[in-house]
């Protein structure tokens, strides 16, 4: 048997890596090498028998797990405050009416029964981490707006999944116990886990990353890190919860710790195979039989389910964002997610869901996931050919005659200072900003604005970078930051680059590019006060 297992495990290797080489050069995302894989080796071998075994199931889930720990890794406390819009706001109105006009139409349309519409609501409401997630990072489309105002809403429902969950727990108790009694466990559960995990972990995590750390020895600090991971996921798992929230809630107290750049870096490998891992039992779940005979029907529902939830997610943005950005998250989200499999299995087991709605449901799901990401990566040319922002220019055609001039890269508080200082040494500039908010404040300013990523070379070109007399970047964000600066300085190697930092260890991650001028914003402030107090009447007789 083992020898079978090894075997196995060598040809999905090998498959995967000629399959995902050959998509790569097509432009292709990796997870369609994957899923393929899993149904080759399926049909290859014949091991349909172990499609849904427990072993397999558990070795696909930790793929997620990783998946959550680099997600919390980049949501520390102080960024889910504030990102308290995109993930409580969006998150919630986005969850909540999806899944109230899923379960009207699969309940009064398609005849479900009460029980079965609300899981099919709940699995349908939820989109894919993974798949999006992974896109928007490698693409770096998750620092653009619609990149942030996706992930928030992705934060939300991975969090969600866990009431969902407990909602199944409650829908097959056939214990009777009242659902004020199974929510106040649920709670004091959630409480003890967020004290042990916030307030205990964060010292013992700290510590044991520091002792790990002080030793130089590289295995011993990913041994610190894996059994992290891995202890705050049985815990959670322990405690009634998903092994998910815990990797989630581990990654974010690393995030409050001054190692939290160098455990990114260290388990990126062991997220992206485990990953890979969880894409190669999705394609395993591919029962082409059933797919064959229903594919109208496969076809038709997830058409059904990209548009409802394409125009769900639009209306909910609409208000605050951009019709652009709106409709880019909208795309972005409209599939349906990994935790599904996950919601459909649990309510199989306790007999809310027929078997083969749910054999139906799971080919739904997987075709979602294996179409996302053909279309994903053509979100941004197919919504700026059909939504044109007439109160925002973006037309820069008038810019490639332009010389000697500077170019402001973000209007928030300190581009509008720095713009204020251009117009005092009469300095001609213009201002460049992914923001529709701050564009629109500064044409109001009667400032040349133009809406753009800076750090596409699209953009780079229209606004004749190489041509320009210095290129100001003032953002906060320092991943945008980086980003920015990497694109100047790979389009133009001998661009005047000012940048401002606003600690130590911003300084240190721009340390490695070749900007002209880094300025410190506390360094300048120190010696801005000591000039005042030099230029004073320090004594008063």
């Amino acid at each position: 048997m083992m020898e079978n297992t090894l075997l196995y495990v060598i040809v999905a290797l090998g498959i995967s890596i000629v399959l995902n080489i050959i998509l790569k050069k097509i432009g292709i995302s990796q997870i369609i090498g994957y899923i393929f894989t899993g149904t080759i080796i399926v049909y290859a071998f014949d091991l349909r028998a172990a499609v849904h075994s427990h072993e397999l199931e558990l070795l696909g889930e930790f793929g997620i797990v990783f998946l959550m720990f680099t997600i919390g890794l980049e949501i520390s406390l102080a960024k889910m405050g504030s990102m308290k819009q995109e993930i409580f706001g969006n998150g919630l109105l986005q969850v909540g009416l999806t899944t109230l006009v899923v379960y009207l139409g699969a309940h009064y349309l398609f005849a479900l029964d009460t029980k079965s519409a609300i899981i099919v609501a709940l699995a349908f409401s939820l989109s894919s981490t993974a798949v999006v997630l992974s896109y928007l990072k490698s693409s770096k489309e998750i620092y653009t707006p619609y990149g942030q105002k996706a992930t928030g809403i992705l934060i939300f429902q991975d969090i969600a999944v866990i009431p969902i969950l407990i909602l199944i727990g409650f829908l097959t108790s056939e214990a009777g116990e009242s659902i004020y009694v199974i929510l106040g466990h649920t709670l004091l559960s959630a409480f003890i886990v967020l004290l042990l995990l916030f307030v205990l972990g964060k010292y013992i995590v700290t510590w044991l990353l520091h002792f790990s750390a002080s030793s130089e020895l590289d295995e011993l600090f990913m041994g610190s890190v894996l059994f992290i991971v891995v202890g705050a996921s049985l815990f959670a798992s322990f405690m009634g919860f998903t092994y998910s929230l815990g990797a989630f809630v581990a990654g974010m107290v690393i995030a409050e710790t001054r190692y939290h750049h160098k455990v990114e870096a260290d388990i990126a490998p062991f997220k992206d195979i485990l990953l890979g891992t969880f894409f190669v039992t999705v394609g395993m779940k591919v029962d082409l039989s059933v797919f064959m005979s229903n594919i109208g029907t496969i076809v038709g529902l997830f058409v059904l389910v990209l548009v409802l939830k394409t125009l769900l997610i639009y209306l909910v943005l609409k208000f605050s964002q951009s019709s652009a950005t709106s409709l880019k998250t909208a795309l972005s989200l409209s599939q349906v997610g990994e935790f599904s499999f996950v919601i459909f299995a649990v309510a199989s087991a306790g007999n809310i869901l027929d078997s083969s709605l749910v054999s139906l449901l799971v080919l739904v799901v997987i075709f979602s996931m294996v179409i996302t990401p053909f279309f994903i990566t053509r979100i941004n040319d197919f919504v700026e050919r059909l939504i044109k922002e007439s109160d925002i220019i973006t037309d820069m055609s008038q810019l490639q005659s332009r010389q000697n001039h500077v170019i402001v890269c973000g209007y928030s508080i300190v581009g509008k200072f720095v713009t204020k200082h251009l117009e005092e040494f009469d300095a001609p500039y213009v201002v460049v900003d992914n923001s529709n908010k701050h564009v629109k404040e500064a044409l109001k300013d009667d400032i040349e604005a133009y809406l753009g990523d800076a750090s596409k070379v699209a953009i780079l070109n229209a606004l004749n970078i190489e041509k320009a007399a210095a290129i100001i970047v003032t953002l906060d964000n320092i991943d945008k930051k980086r980003l920015i600066c990497e694109s100047i300085l790979k389009h133009s190697k001998n661009a005047n680059l000012i940048v401002k930092v606003v600690s130590l260890e911003e300084k240190k991650k721009l340390a490695d590019l070749d900007i002209t001028v880094i300025v410190d914003g506390k360094v300048e402030v120190a010696r801005v006060l000591v000039e005042r107090m030099l230029s004073c009447q320090l004594y008063k007789r």
